[in-house]
């Protein structure tokens, strides 16, 4: 039984409350621990002070997320990211986590295993709506594109039985942020998202109030993955970055025009 977790009123959650109670039970299915809090936290955790079933999935632990091997090797890294899924996953009030535990940096070379586990899933959970990336994956990362591809892929050989939404940026938001995800790194090829029109999107969340204080609270929680990047933005920037979470349905999506919908190459300079 799923009990119902108190919140504190907020004008973020009065919002988009109405929405996100529309979305039913929810399985949300990542790469990475922290893909998950980043794109869908504030969602998350409002479904929750509903009393709304949410269950997160992970394909990796995430243990090559580090540019200091040394310090942080793989099985360390990949213990620790577990245990600060964890405790990021509890402050939004979610209590079921499953990682499967495939290598960190190679997903596309697992295709066949990534479809099955998609589809254990949606038979196990049965959710009402699932979460997971868009076509690009929010920063073109590999792992992020290849669970793209598994969780549509096994959707569509399912017969679609869930409501599918991709996580999105709007064009605002990609402007508004752009210097600021350039120099940290932020996307992994030459290739840049040009966003999603507000009126193109099924749900738009912009996060204030203690809710915001919230998914920071999560995210700090993920100490290895956002220590540093908080240091370097500074509290102020950061919490602006993460105060918006968007979502289009993957109908309205897979029909977009574009070879690589939601996508464009990167600007010359």
């Amino acid at each position: 039984m799923h009990q119902r977790s108190p919140v504190a009123p907020n004008h973020a959650a009065a919002r988009s409350s109405g929405g996100v109670g529309r979305l039913g039970s929810i399985l949300s299915i990542w790469a990475h621990p922290d893909d998950e809090t980043y794109l869908a936290g504030g969602l998350m955790a409002t479904a929750r002070d509903r009393g709304q079933r949410v269950v997160c999935a992970t394909a990796t632990a995430g243990e090559r997320g580090t540019s200091d091997r040394v310090t942080w090797p793989p099985a360390r890294l990949g213990r620790i990211r577990r245990w600060e899924a964890t405790a990021a996953l509890a402050v939004l009030g979610i209590g079921e986590h499953h990682i499967l535990g495939l290598p960190d940096g190679a997903l596309a070379d697992h295709r066949a295993q990534g479809v099955t586990w998609v589809e254990q899933l949606l038979t196990e959970v049965a959710p009402d709506t699932i979460l997971t990336f868009g076509p690009d994956g929010a920063t073109f990362h590999p792992d992020h594109v290849a669970v793209h591809h598994w969780v549509t892929e096994a959707w569509d050989r399912l017969g679609r039985p869930a409501r599918l939404l991709y996580a999105a940026a709007t064009p605002e938001h990609l402007t508004r942020f752009d210097e600021a995800y350039e120099p940290v790194g932020v996307y992994m090829t030459e290739q840049r998202p040009t966003g999603v029109a507000s009126d193109d999107l099924a749900l738009h969340l912009q996060l204030d109030g203690s809710l915001l204080d919230r998914k920071l609270t999560a995210l700090r929680a993920i100490a290895t993955q956002t220590s540093d990047l908080l240091s370097i933005v500074g509290l102020p920037a950061y919490t602006a970055q993460i105060a918006e979470e968007a979502f289009i349905d993957a109908d309205a999506e897979l029909t977009r025009p574009g070879p690589t919908r939601g996508s464009t190459a990167r600007r010359a300079g």
